[in-house]
């Protein structure tokens, strides 16, 4: 009985969720319905409806962060925040007659300096990259070449996909100090220091760090890439928010790269850079040869064993099983396909080009009932004398030299640069792209050597973008019913989590509550001191129930006979 009270309250609490969640569902179907029609109405009841919505209370107002141009307060090369809304000092690549008419090579002029379209912080404009599928490029130079010698050096800048990424870039390029840089003709081919920021392709989601090395010996620049992050960036690409990235360079050679001022990726530049800074010592003598005799082989064949006698190699593998029994109804006279009764000659068959027509097989129906049709046949089984062909046995082979590898010499390019660190000066910063998407949205560019400098600036820009998203940021609640509308599935997961520890509280908190009895029986005699027994009680307790019930019934007898006629006394008159 009490199992089925449990089982009862089981499904009636889920049976009230499930109510919970259809009738969620009916609400959004019902405010769906609501708004197609509220779209059929026409003109002028629309702006019935419109005046009534703006006297109808709306939702308490979004708390308002109020925008300021962020201010260097430090030490440093290049600081631009786009705020005065003006393309000025920078310089946009200007196409020359050939690449106007070479479509894969036109790089875009429509560059811009705008609010983002959907912006959290009113007065806060970026630098905006217009259209998509071509090539762009702006660049500006800093205060002062950066030198690369006793201090680090910190680059940050922001970015906002606003329409998502396909595949594009949005890095930045440090461009290297050289006497015939001309920024007017900033092209992929300008030579720069150091490559960093976002790019993306399909589902290669990443976050470059590129630095052009020189060999001392030849003089020739080599590019060195990071490692790849351990983190996962794809919410950075496709959250639509503003991110700031940080790239951290340390005398020591050590560098960090952060995402919005956590680290997403570090490393040394000696050991963690593809490919390595120094080459080997020694590498392997490309004059060097295998000798003809050199045996490799660690196994080979017995040479003295010798085939058993008994081994037949020509045994089947599979034999007809000499055991089966043909089974009873086999129709060996029926095929087990038939030409279609019901298929019909198309009417543009044409004999003497197509050949003669045949209706297509179909299986036999009077096979349907019959254990099989067509000839019968035994079924084949393994063969227990099958060996197969024989093989001498492997053994080690005596005259094994192991795997031959070129003999090792001194590498003629070897150097050993210990101060990578110490890279080509940089006098400009640029953003020379492609992409496949348009709306990219810059901003807050920043090269100091100071990090204390730039977490101020970080605040000041980029800080107040981060408070501004958040304040206008749905609540918990509205969160969850949005990822839900668009996966369905979470709502099951909602369920589950409200209802189960619903369930379980109340089937084995709220039922199955103990009788007296069987509380009093297992509580009982729970001290040290002497107890009677329960029995022994329980006896007592019939024994006084007895007793009491015949004292009971000698006072109802003498009641009866108290009122008995005979034994009345007379009445005097």
């Amino acid at each position: 009985m009490e199992l089925k009270m449990r089982l009862c309250v089981a499904l009636l609490s889920l049976s009230l969720c499930l109510g919970l969640m259809g009738h969620v569902r009916a609400q959004e179907e019902a405010d769906d319905v609501e708004m197609d029609v509220e779209d059929a109405i026409d003109d002028m009841r629309e702006e019935d409806v419109e005046e009534e919505e703006e006297k109808a209370p709306g939702p308490p107002p979004v708390p308002t962060v109020t925008y300021r141009a962020p201010e260097p307060m430090g030490e440093h090369y290049f600081a631009e925040s786009f705020d005065k809304g003006t393309l000025q000092g920078l310089n946009k690549r200007q196409p020359t007659t050939a690449e106007e008419t070479d479509a894969e090579s036109e790089v875009a002029l429509d560059w811009e300096v705008e609010e983002m379209k959907d912006t959290k912080l009113p007065g806060d404009k970026g630098l905006v990259l217009k259209s998509k599928a071509k090539h762009h490029a702006i660049s500006a130079l800093l205060l002062r070449p950066f030198t690369f010698d006793t201090k680090p050096l910190i680059v940050q800048y922001e970015v906002n996909f606003q329409t998502g990424i396909d595949c594009g870039g949005a890095y930045v390029k440090l461009l290297a100090q050289t006497p015939d840089l001309d920024l007017e003709e900033f092209v992929d081919k300008t030579p720069y220091t150091i490559m960093f920021g976002p790019d993306k392709c399909g589902e290669d989601y990443k976050l470059h760090f590129i630095f052009r090395h020189k060999n001392p010996k030849t003089g020739e620049f080599e590019e060195k890439h990071a490692k790849k992050p351990d983190a996962d960036l794809r919410t950075y690409y496709t959250d639509k928010k503003t991110h700031l990235y940080t790239l951290v360079l340390n005398p020591d050679n050590s560098f960090e790269i952060l995402i919005d001022q956590t680290v997403v990726n570090s490393g040394n530049l000696l050991n963690d850079m593809t490919p390595p800074i120094n080459p080997p010592a020694e590498i392997e003598d490309p004059d060097d040869h295998k000798p003809e005799d050199w045996d490799e082989r660690p196994k080979i064949q017995d040479p003295d064993s010798v085939k058993p006698e008994d081994w037949d190699e020509d045994a089947p593998a599979k034999i007809p099983d000499e055991d089966a029994v043909k089974p009873d109804g086999w129709l060996d006279e029926e095929p087990e396909y038939i030409g279609d009764p019901d298929a019909l000659k198309p009417e543009d068959w044409d004999e003497d080009m197509d050949g003669e027509w045949e209706a297509p097989q179909i299986p036999n129906p009077i096979c349907e009932t019959a254990p099989g049709c067509g000839p019968w046949e035994r079924p084949m089984i393994d063969n227990p004398n099958y060996k197969g062909k024989w093989k001498p046995p492997m053994i080690d082979n005596p005259n094994y030299q192991g795997v031959w590898k070129p003999r090792k010499i001194p590498n003629p390019d070897f150097f050993e640069d210990l101060h990578p660190f110490r890279m080509t000066p940089f006098s400009a910063v640029g953003l020379e792209l492609w992409s496949m998407s348009s709306d990219i949205f810059f901003d807050n560019f920043f090269v100091t050597s100071d990090r204390t400098v730039a977490e101020r600036w970080a605040a000041d820009g980029w800080g107040l973008k981060k408070a501004a998203e958040g304040a206008a940021e749905p609540g918990l609640v509205n969160q969850m019913i949005t990822a839900a509308e668009e996966r369905p599935w979470l709502w099951i997961v909602y369920v589950l989590t409200v209802a189960l520890p619903l369930v379980l509280i109340i089937v084995f908190c709220c039922t199955g509550k103990k009788s007296p009895a069987s509380t009093s029986a297992a509580e009982y005699k729970k001290t040290d001191a002497p107890q009677p027994d329960v029995k022994e009680e329980a006896e007592d307790e019939e024994a006084k129930e007895e007793e009491s019930g015949l004292i009971d019934k000698h006072k109802s007898e003498d009641d009866i006979l108290r009122r008995s006629p005979r034994n009345r006394k007379p009445r005097k008159d």
